[in-house]
């Protein structure tokens, strides 16, 4: 079965531009021009590739990312912006985007992304396999694999997909120091490089969320000078 991915572009000429190069890949294109419409159809269907324009009438595509993400459905979502500012950039990862592309850009690089995303998206569905570990323990905390959902003394913990992508990362591999440049490759499917800050104000967010005391993790650590790790104290079941 073709892969099916939802373009939301308003700017018709770029729509018809990807979906062209898109349907030549072999994939199964849908293409919607408002952000309102894009959003129903996202709803109304699965879509394994939700390519996504800031700029749209409507609903921005930022709201509509945020509205995404706040659904238990997950698509990974490519970004489109003709925003060049870092801040804008980041913006768009913050709110749940897991890449982006700043107009204009070339088809090779477009489709080197969605690629870079399906090789994340077999991930994911390798983990979902029935001799995949579904249920990881570390002291407090539960991470249920399959739902994506954690507990933290029995109490459910309200995670944004990337932050649960990044603790399922790092409770996978217990005692791997990842650098930031290495996170962002995994976690978020492309190597920003320069937007490493990403990767801390994530960890800042999670500790605040999992850790007692996120001045003194017990979970996620800092390797100082390197990067990160997940505490080897902890035994996975």
């Amino acid at each position: 079965m073709s892969r099916t991915i939802l373009v939301i572009e308003d700017d018709h000429d770029i729509a018809h531009l990807v979906e062209f190069h898109l349907r030549d890949m072999g994939y199964d294109v849908c293409v919607v021009h408002d952000g309102t419409a894009g959003l129903a159809q996202a709803l109304v269907k699965s879509y394994d590739l939700i390519v996504l324009d800031v700029m749209l009438p409507g609903m921005d595509g930022l709201e509509l990312c945020r509205k995404l993400r706040a659904n238990p459905r997950y698509s990974p979502i490519l970004m489109l912006t003709a925003k060049s500012s870092e801040g804008d950039r980041v913006l768009g990862l913050e709110v749940g985007a897991d890449d982006y592309l700043t107009k204009p850009f070339s088809v090779l690089e477009l489709l080197a992304r969605v690629k870079a995303l399906f090789r994340r998206l077999d991930a994911v569905t390798m983990l979902a396999s029935p001799q995949a570990q579904k249920t990881i323990r570390a002291g407090e905390l539960t991470i249920d694999v399959e739902k994506r959902k954690v507990m933290l003394r029995g109490t459910a913990i309200d995670l944004t997909a990337k932050e649960f992508d990044l603790l399922l990362q790092f409770a996978q591999h217990p005692g791997q120091v990842y650098t930031r440049s290495k996170l962002l490759d995994l976690v978020w499917g492309y190597s920003h490089e320069g937007y490493e800050h990403t990767v801390n104000s994530h960890i800042n967010r999670l500790r605040a969320k999992i850790e007692g005391d996120s001045s003194r993790p017990r979970y996620i650590l800092t390797v100082w000078g390197v990067g990160y790790s997940f505490s080897e104290e902890w035994t996975s079941e």
